[in-house]
């Protein structure tokens, strides 16, 4: 049986994609095959040597040591695009929301008091404070055109706003899924030049720290609205604050509360909501029990974020041998060689790289031994190598 690990609460949904018959689940196992994660922070974390694969429910993994686990061999596997309509519609909610002032409307309506008749005068009296404005016509910058930043570009284009994207590492694939209209700008300072509204759709790393700061906020148009549905400190909160005292900015919306930001008239800060829906839950969930089965039972890797694509189907016959290598010379030849001499015939065999890391899936006829496998494990630069069965 093999074991995972879950660190938070797993939908249920993508737990059973996992079979019963060779899966155990639990939150307390010592020695796991596995680890599911959603947001439970792992740098710190002893790592037990039996894990094979971490799968992150969500798309971010600024929460895992990837690094680490790319040096042990470990792919790290997460949900890219599960979560994207949740984070699309609350995108689209929160330029409503800042367009017609709904926060601080909603506050100024909850604090009436008196009669029914006086509620209603200081209504009429006061919603002169909170004219807004309409989207169509106006202008959205979309930082980050992956999943999530597609479906959000599409659907402000649908409501009649006019859209300028950037993305310098754009896939053809989300190239082909975006509609025609949206334009494109050739720097993030071209892009704020010439925007009503920015949302960033981007990991936090040391490129995308601040990338809204006082300097690029100068580039901004009076009463643009700046939305961070991404990661807090993508967002120079300081810098935004100053922009909307000194009126440079109409409003900032975020799902990253703070003292700073949390009573501030001009801000909506909600708490981290983008994937809060129980279709996001679901979906990051079976995308990356999936995924994590796959690897496990197949040697197979998909939406791994250290890892190489890898897909070779299995062959009528034999037995699936996965061995994890640093990307070096005479790798194959070396794992070939071995295999020969063990008189395990190769029936097929797939390689692939990323970066330092290589994954190779070979089917042999036979059934390799315990010292076939130690004697892989030790040619120089092999990380990991075993048999792929669900019970192993």
């Amino acid at each position: 049986m093999l074991k995972i690990l879950t660190l938070n609460n797993i939908s249920v949904a993508g737990l059973d994609r996992l079979p019963r018959d060779c899966y155990e689940v639990g939150s307390e196992f010592s020695n796991p095959d596995a680890i599911l994660v959603r947001s439970a922070k792992m740098h710190d974390m002893a790592i037990p040597p039996t894990v094979r694969a971490i799968g992150r429910a969500g798309a971010g993994v600024n929460n895992i040591p990837v690094d680490k686990m790319t040096a042990a061999g470990i792919p790290v596997f997460n949900a890219p695009g599960a979560n994207a309509n949740a984070v699309k519609e609350l995108v689209i909610a929160g330029m409503l929301m800042s367009a017609r002032n709904l926060g601080s409307a909603w506050k100024f309506a909850t604090g009436l008091q008196g009669t029914d008749a006086e509620i209603g005068k200081a209504t009429e009296a006061g919603k002169k404070h909170f004219v807004g404005f309409e989207l169509p016509g106006r202008t959205l910058g979309v930082i980050g055109l992956g999943a999530i930043g597609v479906k959000v570009a599409n659907a402000a284009h649908a409501l009649g706003m006019k859209v300028v994207g950037y993305d310098p590492t754009i896939t053809v694939k989300s190239a082909w899924q975006l509609e025609s209209g949206v334009e494109q700008a050739v720097s993030v300072d071209d892009l704020l030049s010439r925007v009503d509204f920015v949302t960033f759709h981007v990991p936090l790393n040391d490129h995308t720290r601040h990338m809204i700061n006082a300097e690029r906020i100068e580039l901004m148009r009076k009463g643009a609205v700046v939305l961070n549905f991404a990661r807090d400190g993508v967002v120079d909160d300081q810098a935004v604050v100053a922009a909307l005292d000194s009126g440079k900015l109409h409003g900032y919306v975020c799902d990253f509360p703070s003292n700073l930001l949390k009573d501030h008239p001009k801000v909506i800060t909600l708490p981290h909501l983008g994937a809060s829906t129980r279709e996001a839950e679901e979906n990051c969930a079976v995308m990356v029990a999936e995924q994590v089965r796959d690897w496990l039972e197949n040697g197979n890797v998909s939406n791994s974020v250290n890892f190489p694509e890898i897909n070779l189907p299995r062959a009528e016959e034999g037995v699936r041998i996965a061995v994890v290598n640093d990307n070096q010379p005479n790798m194959l030849g070396q794992i070939s060689t071995l295999l020969a001499a063990a008189d395990l015939n190769i029936v097929d065999m797939l390689n692939k790289s990323r970066g330092d890391v290589a994954v190779t899936l070979i089917d042999v006829a036979g059934e390799p031994g315990q010292d076939t496998l130690d004697a892989l494990s030790a040619i120089d630069g092999v990380l990991s190598a075993r048999v792929l069965r669900c019970a192993d």
